[in-house]
């Protein structure tokens, strides 16, 4: 018999959503959405916030009801698009070690913009999400380092992954939900060169297309057009012309394993997920030993060299770099005590005192710790003092990683943290509304996500 990975997954997918949710999964669903509102509101003030909203009205006319970060509702195409860019602007959207990319962006965006549309329950909105973590990520992995090296996974697999979360969202049978992944296979485009360009800014339209391409490929399935069904296997699909060397078990191994949605990142840090192990090891050292910023001889970083290929900014030269830069973000730590949205939306890039420790963190790569990427993201870094001192830490898994997760007050702090100016009241009535995803008595109450939710 012919392998058919692709049909296996989209089984899989129907399969799913007629077997009951672990608690386990049902938190981290609720944990989920807590993450990506608090992406949202990380950006709404932004300009290219503002941006993203007026592009989606021009782009895609027409009054609706799906809410909008900071805007006004519209429909849910437009919707889908607006929401998944402005949550990835801040990078602090979830991410994932194997797949290589942020799932939350395109898997709830567009349920949240469908679900505004037309009535669905809560269990069909979970179901949709976690179909889309499933997709995203298991295409993602399958994927691999070389073909993440080349393409933003965000926006490659990210493209499937918003497929099968709308296909679910829409009710459509299984036949269907397989056509809607090929269609938006077709569609999967988002190229690194962006990044050599120095063209940053419109990084968060990877998400954004994505989740357009993936919603409409559900509508096309929805009204009858067939989609390729090895579009990841095939001869010409995904794998063979956009690079892929992951293992292809990866979409259809392990179907008995919890849902990959437990297996995401939820980010620690304001900044591109390459650097979260340098950061987690340099905070290590300040808590153990406080060094003083000026009597910091050098700081050593050694880290996977696929991380320069995405953050290799050596210094910023406008706010939209400062994620990918590692001295920057190191420098800032040790300097302030913290790294947080201010420091990359409203960078002091000329602070000579900043710039003098900048100066004194030299970056290196290893070859060893390259060959544990991507299940692992080791950074070593060691802090020489002008004393003779030396302090250093070793990091191989990030905060925020599967087995160093935030509890739920913990992401509440987080979110305050990263949305400040989210109020008392509207910080508790959004983190109710998240926490119910968690509570199996709410599966047949309708999913009702009002504007307010949005800070529209």
């Amino acid at each position: 018999m012919t392998r058919d990975p692709e049909a296996v997954l989209a089984a899989h997918l129907a399969a799913m959503q007629d077997r009951p949710l672990a608690q386990a999964t049902r938190d981290r669903l609720a944990q989920a959405m807590l993450d990506w509102f608090t992406a949202g509101w990380s950006a709404i003030g932004m300009a290219s916030a503002t941006a993203l909203r007026q592009l989606a009205v021009a782009s895609m006319p027409g009054q609706g009801t799906a809410p909008v970060f900071g805007g006004a509702s519209t429909q849910p195409l437009a919707a889908g698009f607006a929401n998944a860019g402005i949550a990835h602007l801040r990078e602090i959207d979830d991410a994932h070690r194997a797949a290589m990319l942020h799932p939350g962006v395109v898997a709830i965006s567009p349920v949240m913009a469908l679900a505004a549309a037309q009535a669905m329950p809560m269990r069909r909105v979970a179901d949709a999400i976690i179909a889309g973590y499933e997709v995203a990520l298991r295409v993602g992995e399958a994927l691999g380092t070389r073909h993440a090296a080349g393409f933003h996974a965000t926006a490659t697999a990210g493209c499937v992954g918003a497929a099968a979360a709308s296909a679910v969202a829409l009710g459509l049978p299984q036949a269907q939900l397989h056509h809607a992944m090929g269609i938006a296979a077709t569609q999967s485009a988002g190229l690194w060169q962006l990044v050599d360009d120095e063209a940053h800014e419109s990084k968060s339209l990877h998400p954004a297309f994505a989740v357009r391409n993936g919603m409409t490929a559900a509508w096309a399935a929805q009204a009858g057009f067939p989609g390729a069904r090895a579009f990841v296997t095939g001869r010409r699909g995904l794998y063979a012309l956009l690079a892929g060397d992951g293992p292809l078990a990866a979409l259809d191994g392990e179907l008995d394993a919890p849902e990959r949605l437990n297996t995401a990142t939820i980010k620690a840090w304001p900044c591109c997920a390459q650097l979260f192990t340098p950061l987690d090891a340099t905070r290590e050292i300040m808590d153990r030993h406080s060094p003083a910023p000026q009597e910091i001889e050098s700081v050593d970083v050694v880290i996977f060299p696929h991380a320069l290929k995405i953050a290799g900014v050596r210094w910023p030269s406008k706010a939209a770099e400062t994620p990918f830069s590692l001295p920057y973000v190191v420098a800032t730590l040790l300097s302030k005590g913290r790294l947080g949205i201010e420091d990359m939306e409203a960078p002091d890039l000329h602070s000579p005192a900043l710039l003098a420790l900048a100066e004194r963190v030299r970056v290196s790569t290893d070859d060893g710790f390259q060959q544990a990427f991507p299940q692992k993201r080791p950074s070593r870094v060691t802090i020489n003092m002008k004393d003779g001192r030396s302090f250093e830490a070793l990091r191989e898994l990030r905060r925020g990683d599967p087995e160093d997760p935030f509890d739920w007050p913990q992401l509440q702090a987080r979110m305050r943290a990263f949305a400040p100016a989210m109020t008392d009241a509207q910080a508790e009535r959004l983190s109710r509304w998240c926490a119910a995803f968690a509570e199996a008595a709410q599966d047949h109450e309708p999913c009702l996500p009002s504007p307010e939710l949005f800070g529209g």
